[in-house]
């Protein structure tokens, strides 16, 4: 019987008001909003909203639009956004591709010593000889000291590298929401409340 995959959508909220808007950016940064850089505090915001996100789980910006006027900054803080988090994507690419290079080329340095030192160097020393029982043992242990780290990290420590590419390139990639003249209502028949939307708009 297959296991079947569930999943959701992940929303990260955020304000289209111009003060709030400019908090989301570097202070110092005089660049035009499309071009600047994003606040310390506000990525960790993103990523705290996402933390949750599974492998399938669908991710969501919706920006909260209370006026026109706001709508103007939908476009330019959705490009920083997906700009930030491209090249936040591709640097760790480049990071998990140092990873594997850097743990294969252990690894094999690591045999090639093992098979020298476990092949021949044994071949040399006279079975008789006091210190030919001694040297093997301590050869076994070196050979698996050598081979211990590069094994454990290419077995057990690349999930977290794919999982961190896979999330932030969602971040990049992920659609936004603009979420127009939000009102709050109360149904008369139920206790309880229920938000009304009178409109959404998909920012390209």
């Amino acid at each position: 019987m297959s296991k079947q995959i569930t999943s959701k959508s992940v929303n990260v909220f955020m304000s289209l008001d111009k003060q709030v808007v400019d908090s989301y950016f570097n202070k110092h940064d005089p660049a035009p909003i499309y071009k600047r850089q994003l606040s310390h505090q506000f990525e960790q915001y993103i990523m705290a909203s996402v933390s949750g996100a599974k492998r399938y789980d669908a991710i969501f910006y919706k920006l909260k639009c209370v006026s026109d006027m706001d709508k103007q900054y939908a476009e330019p803080l959705m490009y920083a956004i997906r700009r930030h988090f491209s090249e936040k994507h591709a640097e760790k690419e480049k990071e998990f591709a140092k990873f594997k290079k850097r743990n294969w080329t252990v690894l094999a340095v690591g045999i090639l010593v093992v098979l020298i030192y476990q092949g021949f160097l044994p071949l040399v020393l006279d079975e008789e000889h006091n210190l030919h029982s001694g040297l093997i043992n301590s050869l076994d242990v070196f050979a698996w000291v050598l081979l211990w780290h590069p094994i454990d990290e290419l077995i057990f420590h690349w999930n977290p590298h794919l999982k961190d590419i896979c999330l932030l390139n969602k971040l990049a990639t992920a659609e936004s929401i603009v979420i127009e003249n939000e009102k709050r209502s109360t149904s008369h028949s139920t206790s309880t409340s229920s938000v009304a939307v009178d409109n959404l708009r998909v920012v390209a």
